[in-house]
């Protein structure tokens, strides 16, 4: 989990988790969704299905789709908490996708000068992701490191 990550090793939150793996964290990063936490039937009530995602103009997510609005699937209750958004982009984490109806993060990404291919995506692409069709993600990641490879 790159949010969880960055917030420990660039922010100093050394505490930062999610909640999924430590309820009693004093830094939730990563939080479960506001309407998942009356949920007791567990069933398919998750965030589930495609969902549409705005990409930021520029981005390596925007250089990987060609495009800055997709629809990718999800299978998940936990979200990027908003509460830290604001102290995460400001030390350098990109928050490069959106999900705008309900403010949800969808990608976040370091900048190419930072790192040559540093993506991280709440979606699922191996949902999509076909032996003649790799998904977009899949490709960029292949070619940064043949790229790397000199």
């Amino acid at each position: 989990m790159s949010v969880i990550e960055y917030s420990r090793n660039v922010l100093g939150l050394s505490d930062a988790n999610s909640t999924e793996m430590n309820e009693k964290t004093s830094n939730p990063v990563v939080n479960l969704m506001e309407e998942q936490k009356t949920v007791t039937d567990k069933g398919g009530t998750m965030r589930l299905g495609a969902w549409n995602c705005d990409i930021k103009a520029g981005t390596l997510a925007h250089k990987i789709y060609g495009t800055t609005s997709i629809s990718e699937r999800h299978r998940h209750r936990y979200e990027v908490n908003n509460k830290y958004r604001e102290q995460i982009s400001s030390a350098g984490l990109v928050f490069s996708g959106m999900f705008k109806e309900r403010d949800l993060v969808e990608f976040v990404e370091l900048p190419s000068e930072v790192h040559p291919y540093y993506v991280g995506t709440q979606a699922h692409p191996e949902l999509r992701s076909r032996p003649t069709r790799p998904h977009p993600l899949f490709i960029g990641l292949i070619a940064a490191a043949i790229k790397s490879r000199g």
